[in-house]
């Protein structure tokens, strides 16, 4: 490959810029017998990010401070202490980025609202800048026939709400989120069909409040580096009022919106698969309680109305319980879930005797392996916790259409990173993207075949971008951003899936 990197390089560099999508005729790549044709008619695809990740301008227009403002200010909380203040910029480029995605062939794109860029208090006063921001950029997605996937909270919680009650620890999140969720289905939703309360809950509540290790930073002295917190009961109070937020926003888009506006709502899980290690009952059994702690923590309340039993009989009463009213609300409250797919792990059972101090990852009572036999699970990306292991996405979303009953799913995150120092030349030349995105892709069609009611697929994701703790030492894009000019540079995986998603002339 290595003749084939410089004319590649060259050409795109030479190219430039947005117009570096005209991917010369002669390249054909191999796409593994995947095309648009191959998935079933309407069948969705689509890039994602996220509001902090890509927008920048967090100090300007109005925006208010997010807890992810706040936890950043840390010395050495980020990688190179890198902020969110450009990023990559969308605020002011995402005609660009948007011109890119719709020239790469993709249907639709997924992002985020900042929640304080809308109402810097989290309530209250309009930030009417902020406002229009949202209506140019969903305006735009439609004029280059691209759908807006809008989620409205990718874990950017407003810092004047956490001072003034402590955030998704107090039941008052509950309203003034479902307050949010309003005012953007009233505002958007003449445009806006496609719906996400929230994305990874999970990690909002595990990592945020379990071993503190994003915002805000929140645990038990044995667990991480924090100054307050309760690994033992703090996660389980936090994910119950992400689950009441979230079936309340839903309720208000049915009962409000809905009809007339016609579109759907949902929830984006991430949900990564647990192999047993061997073949033995304890670790068959420990691998259903990770998925069960996992994935089981959210999914399950919203299609059974209840958390799994594994769940209640572990964290017994440190696990709150849904009121009749509220198992009403919750159970149901989703048209379509969204799946975050990007790795599996094997799992052991551990045998050991309970923590002197509870944790939500402690409950689970499970070990991690990423090797069996001294055979790695699979080949690892640059983030330590990302492991290529396609067979593993088949899995989960057969999990899910086996004991949730079939729901409507969207693939909604799936990607893998290469290390942030990479050079352009080297950026650009990403094979290994490539190939993981076409054994992924195989698997999903795998799924589809087999009867998963999957219905669409986003790229995790567009643009290299700000990478939450690894800053910028991470590049997930299919498409390369130079930091110091902004400039875009579409990456091979980029023009892979440009060919992939070229409509058949009729």
């Amino acid at each position: 490959m290595r003749v084939q990197m410089h004319w590649w390089v060259a050409l795109i560099i030479c190219i430039h810029g947005a117009a570096a999508t005209e991917q010369p005729e002669t390249v054909k790549f191999d796409t593994g017998g995947l095309s648009r044709e191959a998935f079933p008619k309407g069948f969705l695809f689509g890039t994602a990010a996220s509001a902090f990740q890509v927008e920048g301008m967090t100090h300007g227009d109005g925006r208010g401070p997010s807890i992810w403002d706040v936890f950043i200010k840390t010395p050495g909380i980020v990688a190179n202490n890198g902020t969110a203040d450009v990023t990559v910029d969308q605020y002011h480029r995402y005609k660009e980025d948007v011109d890119l995605m719709s020239k790469l062939n993709f249907d639709a794109y997924r992002f985020s609202i900042s929640w304080t860029r809308i109402f810097p208090d989290g309530t209250g006063k309009v930030n009417w800048k902020g406002v229009e921001y949202y209506n140019n950029l969903i305006n735009y997605l439609l004029k280059r026939g691209i759908i807006p996937y809008v989620n409205l909270n990718h874990y950017d919680f407003p810092e004047a709400l956490e001072k003034k009650y402590m955030g998704w620890l107090s039941y008052q999140s509950v309203k003034d989120f479902a307050d949010f969720a309003d005012f953007c289905f009233k505002t958007y939703g003449d445009r806006v069909k496609q719906w996400t309360t929230f994305n990874e809950p999970r990690v909002v509540a595990a990592l945020g409040y379990d071993n503190g290790f994003f915002a805000p930073g929140r645990c038990s002295k044995p667990y991480g580096y924090c100054t307050a917190g309760n690994s033992g009961t703090e996660p389980y109070i936090v994910t119950h009022h992400l689950i009441l937020a979230h079936a309340a926003a839903a309720q208000i888009y049915r009962e409000k919106y809905q009809q007339k506006q016609k579109g759907r709502i949902g929830i984006l899980l991430d949900f990564v698969w647990y192999e047993p290690l061997t073949r033995s009952k304890a670790d068959r059994y420990a691998a259903q309680r990770a998925i069960d702690f996992h994935v089981g923590w959210f999914i399950h309340p919203l299609v059974y109305g209840e958390y799994p039993r594994t769940m209640q009989v572990i964290a017994g009463n440190r696990l709150p319980k849904f009121t009749k009213e509220e198992v009403k609300m919750v159970k149901g409250s989703f048209d379509f879930v969204g799946i975050n797919q990007y790795t599996t792990y094997y799992i052991y059972d551990p045998h050991q005797s309970k923590p002197k101090v509870p944790g939500y990852q402690q409950d689970w009572n499970a070990g991690f392996a990423y090797a069996k036999r001294g055979v790695a699970i699979g080949p690892r990306a640059y983030s330590p916790w990302l492991y290529n292991v396609p067979w593993g996405l088949y899995k989960c979303l057969m999990y899910i259409k086996e004991k949730y009953g079939n729901p409507t799913v969207i693939l909604s995150e799936n990607g893998m990173d290469d290390p942030g120092n990479v050079t352009l030349a080297q950026g650009l030349h990403d094979t290994t993207r490539m190939n993981y995105y076409k054994a992924y892709l195989t698997q999903l069609k795998k799924a589809v075949d087999n009867g998963a009611n999957v219905i669409g697929y986003f790229a995790w994701s567009l643009l290299d971008n700000f990478e939450w703790r690894l800053g910028y030492t991470s590049r997930f894009g299919i498409v390369y951003v130079d930091y110091s000019t902004l400039q875009r540079y579409p990456k091979m995986s980029a023009y892979w899936f440009k060919q992939l998603l070229t409509r058949k002339k009729h």
